[in-house]
């Protein structure tokens, strides 16, 4: 199978960023020795539909080391690196993407990473899964099992167990502890804000920032805003989350109020339609809109561009939409992840706790096959621990341990 790349001559380049995340990923360097002396995914395939930059060409060669023949595609057409992408192929692995895919070139890559018959799958938002489930049911029953990264893939995953049609077993990543403690709420916090800052060189101090949902990620990119400087307000649909915000200092209120109030709009939900036209007729001029959820659905763009009169490209990754009343609002990286379409993503060091949890799954998958059946799984508490404790080891960090009357003082139940 020839790999469809934007150009090899780039893989120098994409080589140094992923050797620069390496130095930075302890817990992935130590699975990727203990992989490449035992081979756990020997003769297996694997396809990755991830966020193709450097710390995700790193899995996919941790992978490798294990064995496996892999794949990779996109998750995001905005977030490939090609200088990455060009540096996989160059180590041996096929991939099908290029940075600013349309979607039926997003399609079409998605579709010849599955020609490569894998056995076990990694998906970031479900597309791969949903791809297989619709248009190759054949070829799906035969896939030993995969895994998930987020909470809209776990969430399309769920909807098709509940109705008894997911083929094979799922293991849900993005529920471990050491995935969602630190990748949603540390790592969505921290590059959501690097993506909007670099690409509009603003300050955040000051500021009227309106998180839309107080989920994990929520949580993160509200604590961030909070430390640069702005003012927070949060909207919510659940009580007892709006509830949580109230009670960790921020403002809640429904959206067609902060609609009025914002300065700078972060969407964090997984649902559509979050900023809609109803909000459009009322938000503040020059207000930021930027989308943290999964899919390019939160910020109805529809709506952005009928109540526009005029839409120009005013900076890289910043579309400027100016209204009949001579408002102006300006949407970042076309309403797709800002951290991705218009920065790195998350930092090594959060990616590294993700990508150990991936790494382990598949070779769980691989040495349970034929003992799960479709379903969606939690990720052991023996693999949640053993990255942690990679995780600390690597810092030198050593921790309390129960003694033997402890531990039987917490069992009894006198």
């Amino acid at each position: 199978m020839v790999s469809m790349i934007r150009d090899l001559g780039l893989a120098g380049p994409g080589q140094r960023k992923i050797d620069w995340v390496a130095l930075h990923m302890p817990v992935l360097n130590r699975i990727k020795m203990d992989f490449t002396r035992h081979k756990p995914l020997a003769g297996k395939k694997v396809a990755i539909c991830l966020h193709l930059e450097a710390k995700t060409a790193y899995l996919a060669l941790t992978l490798q080391a294990a064995g496996a023949d892999v794949a990779v595609c996109a998750s995001n057409p905005l977030s490939t690196q090609d200088d990455v992408v060009a540096a996989l192929v160059a180590n041996g692995v096929k991939a099908f993407a290029w940075h600013g895919a349309t979607d039926d070139e997003y399609n079409i890559h998605l579709t010849r990473a599955l020609d490569c018959q894998p056995d076990l799958l990694i998906d970031d938002g479900g597309d791969l899964v949903t791809l297989l489930h619709t248009e190759r049911p054949e070829q799906a029953r035969h896939i030993i099992g995969g895994a998930e990264e987020t909470t809209t893939g776990l969430h399309r995953l769920r909807l098709l167990a509940a109705a008894d049609r997911l083929l094979f077993p799922m293991m849900a990543v993005n529920d471990a502890r050491m995935k969602y403690l630190f990748d949603n709420r540390y790592g969505t916090g921290q590059s959501v804000w690097d993506g909007i800052m670099r690409t509009t060189n603003l300050v955040v101090a000051g500021k009227v920032v309106v998180v839309a949902g107080y989920g994990w990620c929520g949580k993160g990119v509200a604590s961030r805003a909070k430390g640069l400087g702005a003012r927070v307000i949060v909207t919510e649909i659940d009580p007892v989350k709006a509830n949580e915000a109230l009670m960790d200092g921020f403002s809640v209120m429904p959206m067609q109020r902060a609609a009025q109030l914002g300065d700078v709009f972060v969407t964090t939900t997984g649902n559509r339609d979050i900023i809609k036209a109803e909000h459009f007729t009322v938000i503040k001029d020059k207000a930021i809109l930027a989308n943290a959820g999964h899919f390019d659905v939160e910020i109805n763009k529809q709506d952005l561009a009928a109540v526009a009169v005029e839409v120009a490209t005013i900076r890289q990754n910043v579309e400027e939409y100016t209204f009949r009343d001579g408002r102006k609002v300006f949407l970042l990286g076309e309403g797709r992840l800002v951290n991705l379409a218009a920065g790195d993503g998350h930092p090594a060091e959060v990616m590294d706790l993700s990508f150990g949890i991936q790494a382990l799954a598949l070779a769980y998958l691989n040495e349970n096959q034929g003992v799960l059946k479709p379903g969606v799984y939690p990720v052991s508490a023996e693999i949640d621990r053993k990255v942690a404790e990679l995780r600390l080891a690597a810092l030198g960090i050593m921790i309390d341990h129960l003694t033997p009357i402890q531990q039987k003082y917490l069992s009894s139940t006198w």
